[in-house]
């Protein structure tokens, strides 16, 4: 019987629209985070909503990419009554900082939809088991080895129905000898569990 008695469990959530879970509408030049993450395990598209014209703004964010390496983008503001989109996905924020005054209230919010990645274990490890729910939308949950554009190691295709994700997985597990990191389309998965030595 396989060594199993240090597996442990991460849960990864497309946590959906959140127009101001980042930070409050505030007209400070630097953002106060209300939610730095990371966003059910995932990284996020982080969206700026503004009533007024903000697009003479420059505004910088910092956090960390599906790897949790630490990346930094310049976003221009939104204009009147618009949202504009990071080019990046982030796992975490740390700040977010306008390069000039701001017009009127501005928020941070997440986009909720796209592939979306996370970090199951950096370091050496077996994919033992995998447990969620799927949507009504085909898709396929893939792990990688190493970073989030690493080797695919392990695919796992849904349904196109809202169903039970519970694949088989050999009692050895899937080795990932530097680190398994999740892709999970939010379209295709409302949730899953997933069992690894850590």
């Amino acid at each position: 019987m396989p060594n199993v008695s240090n597996v442990k469990s991460k849960y990864f959530e497309p946590d959906g629209v959140d127009a101001n879970q980042v930070s409050a509408s505030g007209s400070a030049t630097t953002l106060v985070i209300a939610d730095g993450g990371p966003y059910g395990n995932l990284t996020e598209t982080i969206t700026l909503y503004s009533s007024a014209d903000n697009s003479g703004n420059t505004f910088t964010i910092t956090g960390t990419d599906g790897n949790g390496d630490a990346q930094t983008e310049d976003l221009s503001g939104p204009g009147a009554a618009a949202t504009v989109n990071s080019a990046n996905k982030y796992l975490t924020i740390t700040s977010i900082v306008s390069d000039g005054a701001i017009a009127t209230d501005i928020q941070a919010g997440i986009l909720g939809t796209g592939t979306l990645t996370g970090i199951v274990f950096a370091g050496r490890t077996r994919i033992r088991g995998i447990t969620g729910t799927s949507k009504a939308s085909a898709g396929s949950i893939v792990f990688k080895n190493t970073s989030i554009t690493g080797t695919t190691l392990l695919t796992i295709p849904t349904t196109g129905a809202v169903d039970a994700i519970e694949p088989y997985i050999p009692d050895n597990g899937v080795l990932f000898d530097a680190g398994a990191y999740i892709t999970v389309p939010a379209t295709s998965v409302t949730g899953v569990t997933v069992f690894y030595d850590g």
